[in-house]
């Protein structure tokens, strides 16, 4: 496999990976804290999180299916960015827990980024999907 391929799943599993295990299956007490941040009451937040697993999981299979295209790639770029400074706003806290998001977005965001310069999509191609 090579090194390309080997982002794509990386990327594309921890997406599903993020979504299936601390949401939907079980909500992790760090979701729970992120996602009660936002001040909803608890059936609310329980929605958010599981709400949330099932976008991650899709947009998982959505990176693996389709991580040529780079609207698929620049969305995979800006949610890593925008959730790492969620958590940097919302609960700071959680930046220095073991497993945070700066040790899994951060890695993830450069690979990312090493798929957006590996690959040379354009518009048209993505029109042509």
């Amino acid at each position: 496999m090579d090194s390309i391929q080997m982002a794509r799943y990386v990327i594309g599993l921890t997406w599903i990976y993020h979504g299936l295990f601390p949401k939907l299956l079980r909500i992790a007490p760090l979701e729970w804290a992120m996602t009660a941040s936002l001040g909803f009451s608890e059936d609310i937040t329980y929605l958010l999180s599981k709400a949330a697993g099932v976008a991650e999981i899709l947009f998982g299979l959505v990176f693996i299916g389709f991580y040529k295209l780079k609207t698929v790639q620049l969305v995979n770029l800006f949610s890593l960015f925008s959730l790492l400074v969620f958590t940097a706003v919302m609960t700071p806290f959680i930046l220095v827990e073991a497993f945070n998001p700066v040790t899994t977005n951060i890695p993830l965001m450069v690979l990312g980024y090493y798929l957006y310069r590996q690959n040379p999509g354009s518009s048209k191609q993505e029109q042509d999907h």
